[in-house]
């Protein structure tokens, strides 16, 4: 497949215009019939106003929808900015050639029966991407079903949207999914601004999309951007400019759907024995700060949360204003599930609430406001909520039913109102879809968003709630020789010695027990001396050295030492023995896996043997940050183990946190480790010691 050709800041900013801004389009096969592509395409940008020139390509008529058509590309009165073409998959290549000829801008190929469909196809499209590279022309598509932007709606199947533009856009490599999402969104009051689909993406895919997209964000753009993805094929490039998009506000919604094998792997350590196919693309989303969904009703109802909360949750505390019992325990069910925390309510808010609310009201958290709920009681909740919790409460859920006591649309118009003022987001869950159709409607005509369903809401919210976004590494890190470190590794291939290791390790900045290398038994009695009793034999040579029996531990004296020293020898190709001090304190692992083209995933979860059996691990992409390194230490399962639990000592939490960004520096300066393990980092709030280490290169 031909590389992408614009690779100036100058030559991607004519290649958005000509997309996004074109101040010419040519339909290729535009037609009267709206049953047809060419006919649609045409329609719905003459119909919804553009206002560049519009030149109709068809050989059989004269005019197309009251505009002048032309016989043929040649003949065009002008070069266009951007072409579309919707017409038979064999008349595409004559087509892209002659508007290669006179020097389109971009062309937007809506014609499927290419890559998608045989071997025959694929060969097409490699001529297609030739004829599009030797006149520096862009190309989107085949098989896509085109673009909606502010500017022009050049998209011939699905919906285009009547709401206003500006709270999401989307960029997907399925046009399908683009539909299927806006037919939700839409329902629930979300409006989309730029909508991109790319189709078979053989020139220009998502990453590359989104590489124009963040050089020219500004206020043509959304502060939401919802991303569909099957396959990533630029790591590097979707990480920088998902994370530029995220400083500069951007909110971005992804789904990364089918399995991609990020390179082939090796089982030679725990590390890269655990990473799967999808471990390092929730790696690089998590770094990338974007928000990762499963589906798209999660990404609407995610995208619907980021519009009514102007952006991700300071924290996962949550009021419930419901009417009804039922769907108030079902959504504080969920919110628990999901890590999420009902806030509770200060004293002066209760006895506030107690002056709107009857009696028989529940003013704990669920706020219960009963059916007969008034527009004049919701106006006067909101207010004590904004005055007394602001600081308590990061999101407020409002759960209304239509119990038919008072009237609906005063009410909602009261959450139209908050959501404008209060400055806790507020969330609304409307289930009466039917009973009150017209009344939601007049909400969404505001210029709000809803929710039909309670326990959605939850899972919703618990997806931002907290996000923080990316932080950079540190650029440098006390203790960490860089210059050593490369003379350690010089000409190295294949499984470090320990020595070699140990240089390693030690150029890190990571502490090591006092230790040294036995390869004949004359020198076992000194080297015990050495290191003294009690201590650790471990066998030099297998790969996996608890699987082969291979680790000693609590050696107490010369007699056990020797009687150790010869099972470790009659393990196959065993070529000696290392003798360490013997740490005690709580075992954690710590390592990094290469994984192609994503670089390295760290991994970090409890030691020994039983990293592989619990899997109670962490993973993220190198470099680390100080945030996510803490994230990941403080993200598995067993992290009270580590803080000390029954009387047994924890360990030195901002140490270990250091100590993976240390692991994630070695690797990014030294991309040619393949895998290392730490395994185990071992000892207590006083030190931490990387017992154990095997590192290979390749």
């Amino acid at each position: 497949m031909e590389k992408p050709i614009f690779t100036s800041p100058e030559s991607r900013k004519k290649v958005y215009q000509n997309l996004f801004h074109p101040k010419s389009i040519a339909v290729i096969g535009a037609s009267n019939n709206g049953l047809k592509p060419g006919g649609r395409v045409i329609e719905k940008i003459k119909a919804y106003g553009y206002e560049g020139k519009l030149w109709p390509v068809n050989p059989k008529s004269l005019e197309i929808l009251n505009i002048k058509a032309y016989p043929s590309i040649s003949e065009l009165p002008g070069t266009p900015d951007l072409a579309i073409i919707a017409i038979p998959s064999r008349f595409v290549l004559p087509a892209l050639q002659a508007l290669a000829i006179m020097g389109a801008g971009a062309v937007i190929v809506l014609t499927a029966g290419f890559g998608e469909k045989d071997e025959a196809g694929k060969e097409i499209e490699q001529e297609m991407l030739k004829i599009a590279a030797s006149a520096d022309m862009a190309l989107i598509g085949p098989n896509c079903s085109g673009f909606l932007t502010k500017c022009y709606k050049g998209k011939f199947a699905g919906i285009v949207p009547h709401l206003p533009g500006g709270v999401v856009d989307v960029i997907s490599g399925s046009g399908a999914t683009v539909d299927y999402v806006m037919e939700m969104g839409l329902n629930r009051g979300l409006s989309f601004g730029n909508v991109v689909n790319l189709g078979n993406s053989i020139q220009m895919g998502v990453e590359d999309l989104l590489e124009l997209y963040n050089e020219n964000y500004g206020p043509d753009n959304a502060r939401i951007l919802m991303l569909y993805m099957e396959t990533v094929k630029k790591p590097a490039k979707l990480l920088h400019h998902a994370r530029s998009l995220v400083k500069k506000g951007c909110a971005i919604v992804g789904i990364k759907s089918g399995a991609t094998e990020a390179g082939e792997r090796a089982a030679a350590s725990h590390t890269g024995a655990i990473a799967n196919s999808d471990t390092a693309v929730a790696a690089l989303f998590k770094k990338a700060g974007i928000i990762r969904v499963e589906s798209r009703s999660l990404m609407v109802n995610v995208a619907c949360v980021l519009a009514a909360a102007k952006g991700p949750l300071k924290g996962g505390r949550a009021c419930i204003l419901t009417d009804a019992g039922g769907p108030g325990v079902m959504m504080s069910d969920e919110l628990y599930r999901q890590g999420m925390e009902l806030a509770k309510l200060k004293e002066t808010t209760v006895s506030l609430l107690a002056q709107v609310l009857p009696a028989e009201s529940s003013l704990i958290n669920p706020i219960d406001t009963l059916p007969s709920r008034t527009p004049e009681q919701m106006k006067a909740i909101f207010k004590i909520l904004a005055r007394e919790e602001d600081d308590n409460i990061d999101v407020i859920a409002v759960l209304l039913g239509n119990s038919g006591m008072s009237p609906n649309i005063e009410i909602y118009r009261e959450i139209a109102k908050a959501m404008d003022t209060c400055p806790i987001p507020i969330m609304p869950m409307l289930s009466s879809i039917t009973s009150c159709r017209e009344e939601i409607k007049e909400m969404i005509d505001l210029g709000k968003i809803y929710l039909p369903d309670e326990v959605p809401l939850a899972q919703a919210l618990a997806k931002i709630a907290g996000w923080q976004c990316p932080q950079d590494a540190l650029p440098d890190l006390d203790g960490y020789d860089k210059i050593a470190i490369a003379k350690a590794l010089e000409g190295q291939t294949d499984i470090l010695s320990p020595e070699t290791v140990e240089q390693v390790i030690k150029g890190c900045g990571f502490k090591l027990p006092e230790q040294c290398e036995v390869r004949d038994d004359k020198k076992l009695a000194t080297s015990c001396d050495v290191i003294g009793f009690p201590l650790v034999m471990k066998v030099i040579g297998p790969l996996h050295k608890s699987d082969v029996g291979g680790v000693k531990v609590g050696i107490q004296n010369m007699a056990q030492a020797k009687e150790a020293w010869d099972a470790l020898m009659a393990i196959p190709d065993a070529k000696g023995a290392l003798l360490q001090t013997m740490i005690q304190g709580t075992e954690v692992i710590a390592g990094a896996s290469r994984e192609g083209e994503f670089g390295h995933l760290i991994m970090f979860g409890l030691g020994g043997i039983y990293v592989e059996v619990l899997k109670d691990v962490q993973f993220g992409l190198a470099p680390l940050s100080p945030r996510e390194s803490m994230n990941m230490i403080q993200g598995i399962n067993s992290y009270a183990v580590l803080e000390g639990v029954r009387g047994e000592a924890g360990m030195d939490i901002a140490m270990l946190s250091d100590y993976l960004q240390r692991l994630g520096r070695l690797v990014t300066d030294f991309p040619q480790i393949r895998e290392i393990d730490l395994n185990p980092i071992k000892g207590t709030e006083k030190a931490l010691y990387a017992v154990d280490a095997r590192i290979i290169i390749s």
